[in-house]
C-alpha cells in the first residue's frame, strides 16, 4: 500500500477516506449472477454448460471453492454486498415483492456511498431488489445510496429475459428493449464506461445480470451448443448461462480496449443457490451434488461460484477453498481503496484480499460465518460455521444438526449425536449472536410475513 497522505471526512458517522495516490487507487467491478448454481460453470465442473469466458476469467485469478453468499434468496444477498452486513441486521431480511414496506434503508451506510464521496465515480446496471417501491420517491433508490448512474429492475426482467419492458434509467422509465437482458445490461454497462464515466476518477461498477433466474429466455445462438438435448427446458436454462458468459465477455473486452483491465479488481459471483428442484421446468441449475438449493441452509443454497482477477495482485490459476461470504466484499473493496469503513456499526463481513492474493490462508473474523432465512424449508432456519464445522438450525434452536464440511461436504451424515459439546459450544454461540444481531436490525422480520416481506405469497421470486 502506498503512503497515506491525508485523512478525508466522508459522511456523518461513517468513518473516514484515506486518500490514497489516485493511480493506486483500484477501479472495481461486481458481475453478480442471479440463481446461478455453484456447479452450473465449466469451472466449476458442469459436464455441459459451455462458459468459456468464465473459464479463462477464473485461470487469470482465483476461483474460490467455498464461496458464500450471505443468504439463501436475492435482496439479502444484494444489502450484504453492499453494506458488509449480515441481512437481518442491516434489514433485508427476504426477497422483496413490488409493493413491500422492506427496503435497503438510507441509515445502511452502502460501498457506492463511500467510495463516491472518496472520489470514485459510481454505476449500477441490472438488477436492483433492494425495495419493494421502486423508482418511487417513498423509498430509497440506487441514486441514493451512492450511485451516480443507474439502469435497473425492481426484481426479474419482465415480461422475460427477451425484449424487456420494465427497466428504469436514472429514474425515467426506458419502455421496451430488444434483445435479451444480460446482454442488454452489459451494454449499458459498455456504454457507462466507453461514454458517461468520468475518466478522471477510479470508478465501482456493479454489473447485476438477471440470468439464470426466472422467467428464463435464452437467444437461440446461445442454445445452439445444446442441440442434442432433447429436453427443450434444459436447451433454454444451459442456453441462459452461456447468454450470462457471452455478456461477461463483453464486459471483460471493453475493459482491455477501454486500458482498464490491468487497474481493476473484477469479481464474479451469485447471489444465491439454484432455483427449483432441478428435475423439470428451465430451473436445471446444479449445485454440484451439494445438499439443498435455494432457500436452504444447507450448502447447496448458500455457496456459490466466486472468481477474482486482479493482474498484478492477484496470482493467475490459483484455487482457494478459504471460506469467504458476501459481505466480505465491503471491507475488501473498502480497504484496496483506501477508505475506512463505518466505525459506528457491525461490519459482518471481513477483508480478504490477502487470500485472494495468496498472501494467507485464513480468514480473521470479528463475527462468524452465519445464516438465517425464516421461509428456508424443513424448519431449518440458521446456520453457522466455526472452522469445517456447520450447524444448521430451527429459529427457536429446537432442531439442530452438525456437520463437518471437510469430511463430508454434501451434509450427508448429521453428526449432532456422537459430537455432543462441540454441539452445545456452536448452539450457544449461534443463539447469541443470532440475538445480538436481532437486538440491531428491525424487526420487520417478526411483523411481516417471511415470504415477500408482507406481500401476498404469490410470485415468482
Amino acid at each position: 500500500m502506498p503512503r497515506l497522505v491525508c485523512l478525508v471526512l466522508v459522511v456523518a458517522s461513517a468513518g473516514t477516506a484515506r486518500s490514497q495516490e489516485p493511480a493506486a487507487r483500484p477501479n472495481v467491478v461486481v458481475f453478480l449472477a442471479d440463481d446461478l448454481g455453484w456447479g452450473d460453470l465449466g469451472c466449476y465442473g458442469h459436464p455441459a454448460i459451455r462458459t468459456p469466458h468464465l473459464d479463462a476469467f477464473a485461470r487469470e485469478g482465483v476461483r474460490l471453492t467455498q464461496c458464500y453468499s450471505a443468504s439463501a434468496v436475492c435482496s439479502p444477498s444484494r444489502s450484504a454486498i453492499l453494506t458488509g452486513r449480515t441481512p437481518y441486521r442491516n434489514g433485508v431480511y427476504t426477497w422483496l415483492q413490488e409493493g413491500s414496506e422492506v427496503h435497503l434503508r438510507t441509515s445502511e451506510i452502502t460501498l457506492p456511498r463511500l467510495l463516491r464521496a472518496a472520489g470514485y465515480d459510481t454505476a449500477h446496471a441490472g438488477k436492483w431488489h433492494l425495495n419493494g417501491k421502486f423508482n418511487d420517491p417513498a423509498q430509497p433508490q440506487p441514486n441514493d445510496h451512492g450511485y451516480a448512474y443507474w439502469l435497473g429492475t425492481q426484481n426479474n426482467a419482465a415480461p422475460s429475459h427477451k425484449n424487456p419492458t420494465n427497466f428504469v434509467r436514472n429514474g425515467k422509465a426506458v419502455g421496451p428493449l430488444e434483445g435479451y437482458s444480460a446482454p442488454l445490461v452489459v451494454g449499458e454497462a459498455v456504454t457507462w464506461l466507453r461514454q458517461h464515466r468520468d475518466k478522471a476518477k477510479p470508478f465501482f461498477l456493479a454489473v447485476w445480470t438477471h440470468e439464470p433466474h426466472l422467467p428464463i429466455e435464452s437467444d437461440p445462438q446461445f442454445q445452439a451448443p445444446y442441440a442434442g438435448i432433447a429436453d427443450a427446458d434444459v436447451r433454454q436454462h444451459h442456453g441462459n448461462v452461456t447468454q450470462l458468459d457471452h455478456a461477461f465477455g463483453r464486459l471483460m473486452a471493453a475493459l482491455k480496449d477501454e486500458k482498464l483491465a490491468d487497474s481493476t479488481l473484477v469479481i464474479f459471483t451469485a447471489d444465491n443457490g439454484p432455483e427449483g428442484d432441478g428435475t423439470r421446468g428451465r430451473t436445471r441449475g446444479s449445485t454440484g451434488g451439494l445438499r439443498g438449493r435455494k432457500r436452504s441452509m444447507y450448502e447447496g443454497g448458500i455457496r456459490v461460484p466466486g472468481i477474482a482477477r486482479f493482474p498484478g495482485r492477484i496470482p493467475a490459476g490459483r484455487t482457494s477453498d478459504v471460506p469467504v461470504v458476501g459481505s466480505d466484499l465491503f471491507p475488501t473493496v473498502l480497504n484496496l481503496a483506501g477508505v475506512r469503513p463505518p466505525a459506528d456499526r457491525v461490519v459482518d463481513g471481513a477483508d480478504v484480499f490477502p487470500v485472494l492474493a495468496g498472501r494467507a490462508t485464513a480468514v480473521t473474523r470479528a463475527q462468524p460465518l452465519y445464516w438465517r432465512l425464516d421461509m428456508a424449508p424443513n424448519n431449518l432456519h440458521m446456520a453457522l460455521r466455526q472452522g469445517d464445522w456447520k450447524i444448521v438450525a430451527a429459529r427457536d434452536l429446537s432442531k439442530v444438526e452438525l456437520y463437518n464440511l471437510r469430511d463430508d461436504p454434501n451434509e450427508a451424515t448429521d453428526r449432532s449425536g456422537t459430537e455432543r459439546d462441540r454441539l452445545a459450544a456452536m448452539t450457544a454461540a449461534l443463539r447469541e449472536h443470532n440475538t445480538a444481531v436481532e437486538r440491531e436490525g428491525p424487526d420487520w422480520w417478526r411483523r411481516l410475513s417471511p415470504n415477500g416481506a408482507g406481500a401476498p405469497k404469490k410470485g415468482k421470486q
